[in-house]
């Protein structure tokens, strides 16, 4: 076996193995690595070595396993592991050693006290040998606290550059750092395990000495703690903070005036904050007129008594003035209504005050505030000036804004009826009404916005007639006529139908047509339009041939209705019906257009096609298929398109001079620009 190559197929190794570990053949003994004679084999498997089979041979003889092989008997000899090597950083890792200790400060310069006590912790760290120490924090010290010592090896005896060791520390000796001396008085639990294990006995554990000038404020605040126990404030500010929050006691109050030149009776607002006791007087907006603007006549703060009044102390060149220098402030039992009250100088008489604040006097304090103090009829103010009348420029909200202000803002607008009514336009078809004859020809398109109410209109180019067309109103509001220029007024949707005289800068325009979509906005808004401009909108169109589907359901509605009423087969409502709808063509389209020669069968009132129809001839004077079709994309473009020759509903008229042609539809030229308009091929 051991000659076979090495192919596949000739290797019997485990192919059972899950793990490839390499062993290792290097340790680490005191610091370096040494080769030694690997364990296991690949993936922690035995060592061929280990078998009973390798063995030796005792005098020579053969190999008998159980004399000679003591694993059996005894086991396998089990070999406690080395421990990794770790370096001195590592092992001693984040590992401190504390120790509590004070040093004594001499004050000189004090006559209350020589010295000061001041306790300390001296920090050894074990990675590198490095001490440091730190002071915690005391509140209110009066000098600066946190690390006195930075963080170093520090020397223990300067000639011979010897530093401190861990060795060297222990409870009761004086370790001098820097020029300080720190007597240690006492270590953390975890020193003293670390020192006991390595064979250092500590001291017994000392003391710290108190400080005389902790003492003294310790003793301070116990006998101030102990008066405010025996003699309890009266005013609580917090107390009284959280149960007066937010509510204020409110005051009308005149300042009158008359009585110097240039003064004169005003009125204002008092404010009397219960949190803290504070005044704040506010101007109101009456006050303002040929003033400037101070919303506050005196802001929120404690009002005194008397102002005037100073201490003999208080220096006179200071102007404001604390708790300790004003006597008196004024209180809620000094705010009665009636009274007069001073601040800083000027009388206020108190005239009424609101319901919380005489619930709060009758409650809390027990005063009843009398009524609401009435003033003698005060002399006329002088009236506003007037508006100015517009001059013409611009338009009258941008005038009547400079007015208002020095520096004007542009009006106000609509934003909710813009963003409803984006985009969307009522577009009228109109002439001049004038007496020039050359005006008469002239077609004109007038569209209302309805976001914004301005009117924009456009003129049809007619050919030789001298006539550009194109744009004859740029979009703005138009003014009604005999309106006031000061206050406008600007048409509306509701201004417009057919028949009206839209008077724009002198010119006289007829509505004649209206498109499609007006009639629908009417529809929908019937409480904006009379019923006079809906009928006229709607006659018009019908006119023109746009409203079959709806008078088809209307005819199917009404009808449903006298068939409800005539249960017993009653059908003379029904033919009358009949015959009046006779002279309307509602049928479809599609279909071909019979003329009925009978009544129809009970039910639809639109007429059906029977075998009694008569087709009336070619040569009729009529065309026998009175149902034109309109192509799509040029009825789509003519409701949606700017070009005034004719309104959309317009367009698609057939003249009766025009000639047929000989399958009977009337023949159209190839005028540029005309509407192409198809009949039925079948008629």
């Amino acid at each position: 076996m051991e000659g076979l190559p090495k192919l596949p197929g000739n290797d019997f190794a485990n192919r059972l193995r899950q793990k490839h570990h390499v062993p290792q053949s290097f340790k680490y003994i005191n610091g370096y690595p040494i080769p030694v004679r690997p364990e296991c084999g690949l993936g922690g498997e035995r060592l061929n070595e280990d078998s009973i089979q390798f063995c030796p041979e005792p005098n020579g003889g053969g190999n008998n396993t159980v004399l000679y092989d003591p694993i059996l008997t005894y086991g396998r000899v089990r070999h406690l592991p080395v421990k990794p090597y770790r370096p001195h950083f590592v092992l001693y890792d984040q590992k401190t050693l504390k120790f509590n200790a004070f040093f004594r400060q001499a004050v000189p310069e004090s006559a209350t006290e020589t010295y000061r006590i001041r306790y300390v912790h001296i920090l050894y760290f074990l990675e590198d040998d490095t001490m440091t120490v730190l002071e915690p924090t005391i509140e209110n010290c009066g000098y600066p606290q946190g690390r006195l010592v930075r963080r170093g090896k520090k020397l223990k005896n300067v000639n011979r550059e010897e530093f401190y060791h861990w060795k060297d520390l222990n409870i009761g000796i004086d370790v001098e750092m820097h020029g300080y001396v720190f007597h240690i008085t006492d270590c953390d639990a975890y020193t003293k395990e670390f020192l006991l294990s390595n064979g250092i006995e500590l001291n017994e554990i000392e003391l710290l000495p108190p400080d005389p000038a902790m003492n003294e404020r310790s003793i301070s605040q116990r006998q101030t703690f102990r008066h405010h126990k025996m003699y309890p404030v009266p005013d609580d500010k917090l107390r009284k903070y959280l149960e007066y929050q937010g509510k204020v006691l409110h005051f009308d109050c005149v300042l009158d005036e008359r009585d110097r030149e240039g003064g004169e009776l005003m009125t204002y607002k008092l404010f009397y904050y219960l949190e803290d006791d504070t005044v704040s007087i506010k101007e109101l907006k009456e006050n303002q007129e040929g003033r400037d603007y101070f919303p506050m006549l005196l802001r929120k703060q404690k009002l005194p008594k008397n102002w005037k009044e100073n201490p003999v102390s208080h220096p006179s060149i200071f102007l404001e003035k604390s708790d300790a220098e004003v006597s008196e402030y004024y209180s809620p039992k000094d705010l009665i209504v009636g009274t007069t009250i001073f601040v800083y100088g000027r009388k206020f008489l108190l005239l009424d005050c609101d319901g919380f604040t005489r619930c709060y006097y009758e409650k809390a304090l027990k005063l009843v505030q009398p009524d609401r103090v009435r003033l003698d009829s005060s002399p006329k103010r002088a009236p506003r000036l007037e508006v100015p009348s517009y001059l013409g420029l611009g338009t009258p909200e941008d005038s009547l804004a400079s007015y208002h202000s020095l520096v004007p803002k542009s009006p106000k607008k609509d934003v909710i009826t813009y963003l409803v009514n984006v985009n969307k336009f009522l577009r009228y078809g109109c002439v001049l009404d004038t007496a020039h004859p050359e005006d008469k020809i002239r077609k004109f398109v007038l569209s209302l916005s309805l976001a914004d109410g301005t009117i924009t209109i456009m003129e049809s180019s007619i050919d030789n007639s001298g006539i550009r067309g194109g744009r004859f109103l740029s979009p703005r509001k138009v003014w009604l006529p005999g309106c006031n220029p000061d206050e406008p007024e600007y048409y509306t949707a509701k201004d417009f139908y057919i028949g009206a005289i839209v008077v724009v800068f002198a010119h006289r325009f007829k509505i004649v047509s209206a498109d499609l979509y007006v009639y629908r906005y009417m529809q929908a808004h019937p409480e904006i339009f009379s019923s006079m401009a809906i009928d006229s909108v709607r006659n018009y169109l019908l006119s023109e041939g746009h409203l079959k589907d709806d008078l088809r359901q209307a005819t199917e509605e009404e009808y449903k209705k006298l068939d409800a009423s005539s249960p017993n087969g009653e059908a003379t409502d029904q033919d009358e019906v009949q015959k009046r709808l006779t002279g309307f063509d509602i049928a479809d389209p599609k279909a071909p257009s019979p003329l009925p020669v009978s009544s129809p069968a009970r039910g639809s009132p639109v007429p059906h096609t029977t075998d009694t129809t008569v087709h009336p001839t070619p040569d009729a004077t009529g065309h026998p298929c009175p149902h034109p079709i309109i192509p799509d994309e040029e009825l789509r473009k003519a409701y949606h398109t700017n070009e005034p020759d004719e309104l959309a509903i317009q367009a698609y008229r057939v003249p009766e001079d025009q000639p047929f042609s000989p399958q009977g539809s009337p023949t159209h030229g190839t005028k540029k620009g005309s509407k192409t308009v198809r009949f039925q091929d079948d008629c």
